[in-house]
């Protein structure tokens, strides 16, 4: 049965939210975002997190919250992000329109699009500046709404407020996320007539879009145009489109051409070796991808789970599942941070060639070690989460933790939790504050 869940948990990704997870910090940092960090449980309040930091006697300065938020949302940690934002604009710290136009973006995504429109409407007029429009016009184009989406932006013309290539940009994104890929050049000649330019970005989306269509031609003309523009410094973002588009097609000799061109772009950034890294091993490149995580480990100051994770899963992606458990047992010797989703690579590679053991072999080996406690969080059913935990009693001791998992399934499906309390009680487990809120 353990063997049925832990199929059931890896199959939603290997890097999707954690299955089983409590952070574990080894960290010794004593700032506020050092505190906030390693919360990554999106039902984790921020908020008492931040009232504790205050009444410690400790300064907060807005920079410094204008600097987390946008560190969460960039990592997409959107419900935190907007805590921070509605916790700054509670308490009374200057909050400027572009951090409005930031809230707006997140109530967007975390509360949905009505929401967004109620807090756009709630704002004085003066605060409803060039970003504030710009921001709900994004949250129109995440929903895919094409009509809303083009009245708002001509009102952003009327305004003077589409005079930059962002608002452009957007519609672009609009027609991308839509898959009417043979709209956005219309919108690219269409900038060019209203003598606006465009940016880095109008040209990846549009290149990307001629690729989507298979017309590798336009994509070259456009990146031939693209690189003869006195206004544009190439990046390894574009590059890294080109060579995608190449592997695509097909076309392996001219992408590994533009995967060195990206390659000479990425100077010391991360990220840009980790794509380079996937693209490699979409390829089936494994001495491309050893050599770029060489490198990357020389001229960027650390490696943190977020590369671990990506070469994890690009080794994964290839078979080498021995050279995986290498360089996760290397992370795992150094982590600050006990980041679930890390050895949830792993795991994903052993259950997708049928390596069910080795999965629960490594599992139970983390919990041993005192890593995590285990923490089974919303995705099963009751007799899912029993049955899972039924074949772990012999594998690791009951625990607090093991029952409130079980309440909260028993919750979910509306069963008794009766015998879950005399089940408790007989292993001489008590209950605490968490056991008595969760029943209630």
């Amino acid at each position: 049965m353990a063997s049925t869940i832990l199929k059931k948990a890896l199959n939603f990704s290997a890097i999707n939210p954690p299955i089983f997870i409590r952070a574990y910090s080894t960290a010794k940092r004593n700032n506020l975002y050092s505190r906030i960090s390693p919360l990554g449980d999106p039902n984790l309040s921020l908020v008492p997190v931040l009232d504790q930091w205050v009444q410690e006697g400790k300064k907060v300065k807005g920079a410094e919250l204008q600097h987390i938020v946008r560190n969460l949302r960039a990592r997409q940690r959107f419900q935190h992000a907007l805590q921070v934002s509605e916790w700054m604009s509670s308490k009374g710290l200057p909050f400027s329109v572009g951090e409005r136009a930031v809230q707006l973006d997140l109530i967007g995504r975390v509360q949905g699009l009505e929401a967004a429109e109620s807090y756009f409407n709630s704002l004085n007029d003066e605060d409803k500046v060039d970003k504030v429009y710009g921001a709900l016009l994004n949250c129109y184009v995440r929903e895919g709404l094409v009509d809303k989406s083009l009245a708002h932006l001509q009102k952003m013309k009327d305004l003077g407020f589409a005079s930059s290539a962002l608002s452009y940009n957007s519609l672009m994104c609009l027609y991308n996320h839509t898959d009417q890929f043979e709209k956005i050049p219309d919108v690219l000649s269409h900038m060019k007539q209203n003598g606006v330019s465009a940016d880095n970005f109008s040209y990846r989306i549009c290149m990307h879009a001629y690729g989507a269509r298979s017309d590798i031609g336009s994509m070259e003309h456009i990146l031939e145009e693209m690189e003869n523009q006195p206004h544009i410094t190439m990046d390894w973002l574009t590059y890294s489109t080109v060579a995608s588009v190449y592997i695509k097609a097909g076309l392996k000799e001219k992408a590994l051409i533009y995967l060195k061109k990206c390659e000479e772009k990425v100077s010391k950034d991360a990220v840009g070796y980790n794509n380079l890294i996937s693209m490699y091993a979409t390829l089936g490149n494994k001495d491309e991808m050893m050599r770029l995580w060489d490198l990357q480990k020389r001229n960027s100051k650390k490696q943190i789970n977020r590369d671990y994770i990506t070469m994890l899963g690009s080794l994964v992606r290839i078979g080498e599942l021995e050279e995986s458990k290498k360089l996760f047992e290397e992370w795992e010797s150094s982590c600050e941070t006990y980041d679930f989703r890390v050895p949830n690579v792993l795991l994903f590679g052993y259950s997708q060639r049928g390596l069910i053991e080795n999965a629960e072999a490594m599992l139970r080996d983390i919990v041993k070690k005192g890593r995590l406690q285990l923490q089974i969080v919303g995705l099963f059913d009751a007799d899912d989460v029993e049955a899972f935990i039924s074949s772990l009693k012999n594998k690791v001791p009951k625990s607090r933790e093991m029952f409130h998992a079980l309440i909260k399934a028993y919750t979910r499906s509306g069963k008794e939790v009766d015998g879950l309390l005399e089940s408790m009680k007989a292993d001489n487990i008590t209950e605490d504050e968490e056991t008595k809120s969760l029943l209630s």
